[in-house]
């Protein structure tokens, strides 16, 4: 008698090669047409609408409808979470020695579905851990928030819902963590509103400027 969750149908869902394009392409955060995530996958729209309309009825993708455009969307970060784990185990990654996307800027900083990823990422989140800015369990402390504070951040001042405010996310590139959760959020929104960084237009690089780079690892200490 099988016990627990059944992961075969979502399994089956995201391990089709057009339908993992369309899902990578959606790591950015962004919404999509049918049309536009067709292009990228490759494929007719037609295809592209009966793949959409499977992901949509697991609930891996959203849907929402705004004049005669219908835009497509990951579900949550816990979709996006799947797609990242995933991606550390794809069939063509590179080597050990070079682990991760080829485009050194992808590997250097991106976004992860809202939250910074890349080196930028992991080294935030391991200074937040080697600096006591968090304890082991994730909590903020007394010295993470001194520092938040020093970006204009209250973590205290966070809308709460139903999403931790701190976790660990396994990162593609790095094999290593970075910070996700609403105040891995709220870190990344405040680098790109002080210009330390900016996202490039329809690509999931962020590109930090060479002074914001100074100033971010001034703040990292």
């Amino acid at each position: 008698m099988r016990e627990g969750p059944d992961i075969s149908r979502v399994a089956a869902l995201v391990a089709d090669t057009a339908r993992s394009a369309m899902l990578i392409a959606l790591m950015d955060g962004r919404a999509l047409t049918a049309t536009e995530l067709a292009g990228l996958a490759g494929i007719t729209k037609q295809t592209a609408s009966s793949h959409l309309a499977k992901l949509v009825d697991g609930e891996v993708l959203t849907v929402e409808a705004q004049g005669r455009h219908r835009y497509f969307r990951l579900s949550g970060p816990h979709v996006a979470d799947l797609i990242e784990a995933l991606m550390v185990f794809s069939s063509d990654a590179v080597p050990p020695l070079r682990i991760g996307p080829r485009d050194p800027s992808l590997r250097k900083a991106r976004i992860c579905y809202d939250h910074l990823a890349g080196e930028m990422g992991v080294r935030l989140f391991e200074r937040m851990q080697a600096d006591r800015w968090l304890q082991d369990d994730l909590t903020v402390t007394e010295r993470g928030n001194d520092k938040l504070a020093e970006i204009g951040l209250d973590f205290r001042d966070l809308p709460p819902r139903n999403r931790p405010l701190c976790r660990a996310c396994l990162d593609w590139s790095q094999r290593r963590q970075h910070l996700a959760g609403r105040l891995g959020k709220a870190i990344l929104e405040r680098l790109l509103a002080q210009a330390w960084a900016r996202r490039l237009p329809d690509s999931r690089i962020v590109s930090f400027s060479p002074e914001g780079e100074r100033r971010f690892n001034g703040w990292l200490g």
